[in-house]
């Protein structure tokens, strides 16, 4: 057997429906698409959440609440977690992504006091929580808070 005469399976390949060629194939006239309707318009296919003319889920269910599109999420970061790094060392965003802490970038860094820290770092982060600050400082080291955001 050589290369040249290499074929698909019988049957593993069909000719492509060529439709609206006219009467004698079969798929003339709608060309398969059936008459009327959203499906034999061109451009034809539903938007995301249409339910076929039903009032969609995403109109029925009641709205509640307040959206606040200027929201500030912050990546967290406990107190606890700082005992990873070496003592006088400067913890940034960069030293908690290179540690696996901080996964994605958000609008920021907020320190929270949960957990014991018994290092003396320098913490350089976006905000920071009362306790937090109480405990960083009385392991002996320092916390920089930037007014960025």
């Amino acid at each position: 057997m050589k290369l040249s005469e290499l074929r698909p399976a019988k049957g593993a390949k069909s000719a492509s429906k060529r439709v609206g060629r006219g009467k004698g194939s079969g798929l003339g006239r709608t060309a398969g698409r059936g008459n009327k309707g959203m499906g034999s318009r061109s451009g034809r296919g539903t938007r995301p959440g249409y339910e076929g003319g039903q009032m969609p889920l995403q109109r029925r269910i009641p709205k509640r609440g307040f959206h606040n599109p200027f929201r500030k999420e912050y990546s967290i970061v406990n107190v606890g977690d700082l005992n990873r790094f070496e003592a006088g060392s400067v913890v940034d965003f960069d030293a908690l992504h290179a540690a696996g802490i901080v996964k994605n970038v958000r609008d920021g860094v907020k320190l929270l006091g949960d957990g014991e820290v018994n290092r003396a770092v320098t913490v350089k982060v976006d905000k920071a929580s009362r306790e937090a600050a109480r405990k960083v400082a009385a392991a002996g080291g320092t916390l920089e808070v930037s007014s960025s955001c």
